[in-house]
């Protein structure tokens, strides 16, 4: 199965071709430009590169989400397009899960805690743990503060393996409950496709039209909307 998957939902972006598991090409940028300027010519040049017909893919892969709200609904929207476009489906996948695929390494003994900064001072968040060469999950998706982690980590009977760019806003609350962790190399520790497209094996593709954004909590401008009809009703 040949999968074209995309990263868009964080500062970098990135896009991939995967085919049965092994990895083909991967294109990879953190460079802080919009991800609708720079994510379809990284998509247009693998294909090029790797002179593999865009009709050959069976499924386009996307992260559709947690994460920024701008980035994921990139992603999202060029995953559909481009499904509709090659008449092919689509696999959303969870960020953190994409994220805690790049972990192997870290072996079995650790928990596997991928952290995205979700602004005011919370992290998107999940817990994940090696088990025989299999991804398990240990808990759903969530957006929680950098002190609720913290706390929960320290209970923990074994280190915690983090990555992700939610590391700076959870450090001090980690160091400060005297949490056991390592971070990530550097290499593994940002939302790459690669991991999209591994976490999208063995999961159901389905029609463009039903793959959807994740988004765990309201934007600010929705938030900010429901703040002021609030307001309205305690004044009427």
């Amino acid at each position: 199965m040949l999968i074209l998957a995309i990263e868009s939902s964080a500062k970098a972006a990135s896009a991939a071709l995967c085919r049965d598991g092994e990895l083909i090409a991967q294109s990879f940028q953190r460079s802080a430009l919009t991800h609708s300027r720079t994510l379809l010519p990284m998509i247009e040049d693998l294909f090029r590169n790797t002179e593999i017909p865009k009709e050959s893919v069976d499924a386009v892969a996307v992260a559709h989400g947690p994460g920024s709200f701008t980035g994921v609904r990139i992603g999202v929207s060029t995953a559909k397009g481009l499904c509709w476009g090659l008449d092919k489906p689509a696999v959303g996948v969870s960020t953190l899960e994409a994220m805690a695929r790049l972990s192997e390494c870290a072996g079995e003994e650790r928990v596997i805690c991928p952290v995205m900064d979700a602004r005011r001072s919370q992290v998107y968040n999940a817990l994940f743990a090696w088990r025989d060469g299999e991804l398990q999950r240990l808990c759903p998706d969530r957006a929680v503060s950098a002190g609720e982690l913290a706390a929960e980590l320290k209970a923990l009977d074994r280190p915690a393996w983090v990555l992700g760019d939610g590391w700076q806003v959870c450090a001090a609350a980690l160091d400060a409950a005297g949490a056991a962790y390592s971070l990530a190399p550097e290499l593994l520790r940002y939302q790459n496709a690669w991991g999209v497209a591994m976490a999208a094996l063995g999961k159901e593709p389905v029609g463009a039209e039903e793959l959807l954004p994740v988004y765990l909590r309201l934007s600010q401008a929705e938030r900010e909307r429901q703040e002021r009809m609030s307001e309205k009703e305690n004044l009427s």
